[in-house]
C-alpha cells in the first residue's frame, strides 16, 4: 500500500465503511427522535455536527424530553463519554509528535467506531509517521455519514410513523459487537468482556443506565487484574 497522504486517507475511508453501515440507522433514529423531543431542525443538526457522539446525543435528547436540568444533562453526557479518555490515552503515543492543528481535529473525531478502525492500523504500521492521514480519513467518513444520516432522520424519518419502533437501533449494537470481537485474543480481554456483559444484564434495572458504567468499570478492573496476575505468574 502507498504511504502517501491521499492513499492513507482513502484507505481510512474504506476501512470505515463496514462500521458506517451499522451507524447509519442509528443516525436516522437520532434525527427522528430529536424532533419528537422538542428540538428544532437547526438544534438537531448542531448537536450532530458539534457534539458528534451518538450515545451522548441520545442521552441528552432523552433527558431534554424529560425536562431534566442542564447541569444533570452535562454530567450524564460527561460520564457516558469518559471512555473516550481511554481511547485518547492509548492513541497518545502515536499522535504526540503531531502539531496542535492536527491533534485538535483528530481529538474531536475520536469516537468508538473511529478508534476501532484506526487503532489496528497504528499497531500494524508502527514505523509510519503519516498514520494520522488514515485516522483523518476514518474520522471524516464517520462525521459526514453521521450528519447525513441525521438529516435523513429529520426530513424523512419524522414522516414515517413508528420508525423508532422498527428496531433499527439494533444495528448499532451489532456494530459494537463487531468492534469488540476481533480484540478478544487473550484471557484478560475475554474475562473483561464477559464480566461486563453479565453485570450489564444484572444491573439493567438501575436508573439512568448507571449499570452500564458500573459494569464497564468492573469489567476493565477484572481484565486488568487478570492480566497483571498472568504476567507475574510468567515472571515467577
Amino acid at each position: 500500500m502507498s504511504d502517501t497522504p491521499n492513499a492513507l486517507f482513502i484507505k481510512g475511508v474504506l476501512d470505515a465503511l463496514p462500521l458506517i453501515i451499522g451507524g447509519i440507522p442509528f443516525g436516522i433514529i437520532f434525527g427522528t427522535l430529536s424532533l419528537n423531543a422538542g428540538l428544532d431542525i437547526w438544534q438537531t443538526i448542531g448537536m450532530s455536527s458539534i457534539v458528534f457522539a451518538g450515545s451522548a446525543q441520545f442521552v441528552a435528547v432523552g433527558m431534554l424530553a424529560a425536562g431534566t436540568s442542564l447541569g444533570f444533562i452535562v454530567g450524564a453526557t460527561l460520564i457516558v463519554n469518559l471512555r473516550h479518555l481511554i481511547y485518547a490515552a492509548s492513541l497518545l503515543p502515536h499522535v504526540k509528535h503531531l502539531p496542535q492543528r492536527w491533534r485538535i481535529p483528530l481529538g474531536f473525531l475520536l469516537i468508538d467506531e473511529v478508534y476501532a478502525a484506526t487503532y489496528p492500523h497504528y499497531l500494524n504500521n508502527p514505523q509510519s509517521d503519516r498514520n494520522h492521514w488514515h485516522y483523518f480519513g476514518v474520522g471524516a467518513a464517520f462525521f459526514v455519514s453521521w450528519n447525513l444520516a441525521t438529516l435523513v432522520g429529520i426530513f424523512f424519518g419524522a414522516n414515517i410513523e413508528g420508525i423508532a419502533n422498527w428496531g433499527l437501533d439494533f444495528a448499532m449494537s451489532a456494530t459494537f459487537i463487531g468492534m469488540v470481537m476481533p480484540h478478544l485474543i487473550n484471557k484478560p480481554m475475554i474475562a473483561g468482556v464477559l464480566t461486563s456483559a453479565a453485570l450489564a444484564i444484572l444491573t439493567h434495572s438501575l436508573p439512568h443506565k448507571i449499570g452500564l458504567v458500573i459494569s464497564s468499570i468492573i469489567g476493565m478492573a477484572v481484565g486488568y487484574s487478570l492480566e497483571q496476575w498472568l504476567r507475574s505468574k510468567e515472571q515467577s
